[in-house]
């Protein structure tokens, strides 16, 4: 049989061999879409294909897979690794290769091909992997780890479980400086549809004709935007659309809530960390987001976009002009306002069917034993029918059935849902109706729960019972009964209470949070509640700049969760003057910044003190402006803004002359850093010296730790691999000790290098 008749390239390879496995990315959908452009793609990638499997010293078995699917053999791993590097590289657009390598003993079906496990795990391999993604195996990296084409590097990501193979497999990925190398998580069984909706723990009710209709506008257009009063449930239904029609869109459906952001600089950020994309140094956050979704067929919500109009539409336009295979679906109280959106109001539930239908779901939670007979059917539709039909209105009233029988409940009514006339007559009986719902509702509280529920109000982001209770506690409510009051507000719906890890966190849902915050302004107390807020998390910032304090990463953890609170302070002892307490907040953070990454946003909050300062001469003092100072140079140092050391130096000489030992080596270490990073170690070392001496003199665990993985770096530029790998080893073992992994993965990075 002459083999090159049916496309094999010559004798395939037997014993131990490594095998790449490919397919094109979304070719059905190409095919059908852009037939004319595809014919092309494949034309250059045959050529490509057989000129760099040859140039490799591959073969090729008859083909083993289907549809666009190739299979190529190679005796050595680097050169099966370096000939799925030209393919990447080669222009076959709109075509995008999934690749997967994996080496070991091959077992031959016949002289033209493969059959067995090697061939099968390989397969599976490539299933991991995204349109532009080359992933190897674990067994395939160690082959080629030393052999890597030029400028090629290997990142690791970690173990998965692989369909019908019963061992993981440790995945690494091929990266090069021609490629994209920023991903999603692979496409194991779990993240092959990736998403990060919000989990529901009620049933969805009706809206059946209106989700047809929303897939359909969700097909023939990328920018559709809910809109509608608040309260009729235009989450709800987009979280539920994003859901249905997930596994859609290849690189996943992801969910974005703007109701915390209280700035419009800081949307893009949410965004991007919604995605899950750290900052990176040099690159502004809305490039970054831009070269993420620039290749991905995906669908993100924008959730809560009425109060940031602007930068929502701002940030919109900039994404769907990036990103062709991108679909937005928002949410807004009115239209965003670009070219292109689809405005598609939510309406009100069916009062023959749908509104009676959450009602009787919603009052079963409440009161497991209750049904709509004959006798309460006219009362649940009347309830239904004086709401108008609005979901967040009739599940506030069912939450009564605990308390009170339908007839009380539609007397309840009675006197508080008087349709009002003139204007836009539709719309303003849905806004009427839920605020006179959420008034009633109100009105039904006692006094004590009237107060909590109001002083919630100026928590953003959720909070935690202890924040309950040194916020809304005094000043007629004990912080003994808050817990009390607060079940109390939980069971009444005003109150969503969430467990997540080990401690539940709270939190009003927004239209009821933007009522409760009227009721706080009318009671004369919002000041000082909001001092209250400020204060309580200014003090848990400052537990995690503490030094020697145990518990240090849980702290920080505990501010990354608490982060738009702490937002909310800095900006109110911004609005109320007091700078100093704004940049004392700051540089508390600084752990924060540090481990989590967020340099752009700490080096903004120290802007903005630093910029408050200048312009109004406010008596701030010299420790805490030297604090931000050397904070901030740090901070400017990793996002490789300018020349830094200066301002540095400002913050050492005021250390000095003070006379703080604490400050002293804070600035010290801003120093010893900023030098190290210009790769001049003998300018660092006397630095970093004095800083540790203090250090361990005060007992600051947390700036030792920090400190010991940055000298050891500078000692590798000096030379001295071993000064590095003692300051390295102590800096990892203090680090692991106090729970500050980002100076641990330092310290193991630094031991590494030596």
């Amino acid at each position: 049989m002459n083999w090159g008749d049916l496309g094999v390239s010559g004798l395939l390879p037997t014993g131990t061999a490594t095998l790449l496995l490919a397919d094109v990315e979304g070719s059905t959908r190409l095919w059908e879409t852009q037939p004319e452009e595809m014919t092309a793609a494949f034309a250059r990638l045959d050529h490509a294909l057989g000129d760099l499997v040859s140039a490799h010293g591959g073969v090729r078995p008859v083909e083993q897979g289907e549809g666009d699917s190739f299979v190529a053999a190679f005796t050595r791993a680097s050169d099966a690794v370096a000939c799925a590097l030209e393919l990447q590289r080669a222009p076959l657009t709109p075509i995008r290769l999934r690749i997967g390598v994996h080496t070991g003993e091959v077992q031959l079906r016949d002289e033209g091909n493969y059959i067995g496990a090697t061939i099968n795990r390989a397969a599976r391999i490539r299933d991991l992997a995204h349109g532009g993604q080359t992933v190897l195996s674990g067994t395939t990296e160690d082959l080629v780890a030393d052999v890597l084409p030029a400028d090629a590097w290997l990142t690791d990501l970690g173990r998965h479980e692989l369909r019908g193979v019963p061992r993981p497999e440790r995945v690494v990925q091929l990266c090069h400086p021609d490629l994209r190398n920023e991903f999603p998580p692979l496409r194991t069984a779990s993240t092959v549809v990736s998403h990060n909706l919000p989990v529901q723990l009620t049933s969805f009710v009706g809206r059946g004709a209106q989700m047809t209709d929303l897939e359909k506008l969700l097909v023939d257009n990328r920018l559709v935007t809910l809109t509608g009063a608040g309260g009729a449930g235009k989450t709800r239904l987009a979280v539920e659309i994003a859901a249905r029609i997930a596994a859609e869109f290849g690189d996943g459906v992801w969910y974005v809530d703007l109701a915390p952001v209280t700035h419009p600089g800081v949307v893009p950020v949410t965004v991007a960390r919604a995605l899950g994309l750290p900052d990176q140094p040099g690159r502004s956050t809305m490039d970054m987001l831009l070269r993420f979704v620039r290749d991905r067929q995906m669908l993100v919500v924008l959730d809560n976009c009425e109060h940031l109009l602007d930068a929502s539409a701002e940030l919109v336009v900039a994404l769907l002009g990036a990103a062709p295979g991108l679909t937005l679906l928002a949410t807004s109280r009115e239209s965003i306002g670009v070219a292109g959106e689809v405005s598609w109001r939510v309406p009100s539930l069916s009062l023959a069917n749908e509104a009676i239908e959450l009602f009787t779901d919603r009052a079963r939670r409440a009161e497991p034993d209750f049904d709509v007979d004959g006798d309460n059917a006219p009362a649940v539709g009347e309830i239904c029918r004086r709401l108008d039909g609005m979901p967040l209105a009739i599940e506030l009233a069912a939450a009564r059935v605990r308390a009170l029988s339908v007839s009380e409940i539609l007397a309840g009514l009675h006197d508080r849902f008087r349709l009002l006339t003139g204007g836009a007559r539709t719309a303003v009986r849905r806004q009427q109706t839920l605020r006179a719902s959420v008034d009633w509702s109100h009105a039904l509280l006692t006094e004590t729960e009237c107060i909590l529920f109001r002083r919630l109000a100026v928590f953003l982001g959720g909070f935690d019972l202890d924040a309950a209770q040194a916020v809304c506690g005094g000043d007629d409510v004990e912080r003994y009964q808050v817990l009390d009051q607060l079940s109390l507000l939980v069971d009444k719906s005003l109150v969503v209470a969430e467990n997540t890890g080990h401690r539940t966190r709270y939190r009003l849902l927004e239209t009821v949070r933007q009522y409760a915050l009227e009721k706080l302004g009318e009671s004369g107390e919002a000041d000082a509640v909001r001092a209250r807020h400020r204060d309580h998390y200014t003090g848990l910032a400052a537990l995690i700049d503490t030094r020697g304090r145990d518990g240090h990463g849980w702290r920080v953890e505990q501010a990354e969760t608490e982060i738009d609170n702490l937002r909310a302070a800095f900006a109110w002892s911004r609005n109320n003057c007091d700078i100093e307490l704004a940049m004392r907040l700051a540089s508390s953070l600084q752990p924060l910044w540090m481990t989590w990454g967020r340099f752009r946003e700490g080096r903004a909050w120290f802007d903005t003190a630093l910029a408050d300062l200048d312009a109004q001469h406010p008596n701030v003092a010299a420790v805490v402006r030297a604090r931000a100072l050397a904070d901030k140079a740090v901070l400017d140092t990793w996002a490789l803004v300018g020349d830094t050391l200066d301002q540095a130096q400002q913050a050492l000489a005021i250390a000095r002359e003070v006379d703080d030992p604490a400050l002293l080596a804070r600035a010290l270490t801003a120093c010893g850093f900023i030098a190290s990073q210009s790769y001049n170690a003998e300018m660092a070392r006397p630095y970093f010296a004095e800083a540790i001496g203090l250090a361990r003199a005060i007992g600051d665990r947390w700036r030792l730790s920090q400190i010991l993985p940055w000298q050891g770096s500078a000692a590798i530029v000096a030379g001295d691999p071993i000064a590095a790998r003692a300051a390295a080893e102590e800096g990892r073992d203090l680090a692991d000790a106090i729970g500050a992994r980002s100076d641990s993965r330092a310290s193991r990075m630094c031991l590494g290098w030596a």
